[in-house]
């Protein structure tokens, strides 16, 4: 597999003209994925990074690893920073924020389960190349309320995984600050927002249906 040379896109297949930059990943952020999984509750955000060369535009047919177990799904609501964000910053997310999208949090899950029996770190399961295919961006002044906000992911033409950031345990702006109390977020960083319930395998051949908001339907295939 070899990285893509990803630039961030809007609905009109515009270049938005930040650089790509890191993208910072919230876990365990819904309750019902906590509990599929079996995992316990955070006391605080549990904070993880892939590297620009994790993204990928969801129109490029997604090469998963092969020899690596399970490729599971993890479709999470993506943020666009446009500003820089630090420790102390009031959050505004009109001035932020560029726009709303929706990303896949490709993971390893086999290997994820043998780090995490071994306290190692995820990145092996979570920040390979092309581990993060991403939407177009959608401007910020499109949506009313990021806090509710409906997603959804079909594969094969079924229903996997249904998500409202109503839903989330920690707001957008809540997230934000928390992720800001440990590192600045920079124009053209992605924040993923966690993921609810439905993860599963991914298999060759399969057909991804990407919904946002019940307006913004976007698709892709894993080859």
């Amino acid at each position: 597999m070899t990285y893509s040379l990803y630039q961030h896109q809007d609905i009109h297949n515009n270049t938005i003209t930040f650089p790509a930059g890191k993208v910072v990943c919230i876990g365990r952020n819904y309750l019902d994925h906590i509990r599929e999984l079996g995992n316990e509750i955070p006391e605080q955000s549990l904070l993880f990074m892939k590297p620009s060369t994790a993204l990928v535009g969801i129109d490029t047919p997604l090469s998963i690893p092969k020899d690596l177990g399970e490729c599971h799904n993890e479709l999470e609501i993506a943020l666009l920073i446009k500003s820089p964000i630090t420790k102390g910053d009031t959050i505004n997310l009109a001035e932020m924020i560029w726009g709303v999208g929706l990303g896949l949090d490709l993971t390893l899950r086999d290997l994820q389960a043998n780090l995490k029996s071994k306290g190692q770190p995820w990145e092996r399961a979570k920040a390979f190349d092309d581990s993060c295919p991403v939407t177009p961006f959608v401007p910020l002044s499109e949506f009313d309320n990021l806090n509710q906000l409906e997603f959804k992911l079909s594969v094969n033409d079924k229903v996997r995984q249904e998500g409202d950031t109503s839903k989330m345990m920690r707001s957008i702006e809540a997230l934000l600050t928390e992720i800001t109390l440990c590192f600045t977020l920079l124009p053209g960083d992605i924040v993923l927002t966690g993921t609810p319930a439905g993860v599963g395998v991914l298999n060759s051949g399969d057909k991804l249906a990407l919904t946002l908001a019940n307006r913004y339907k976007f698709g892709c295939e894993i080859i």
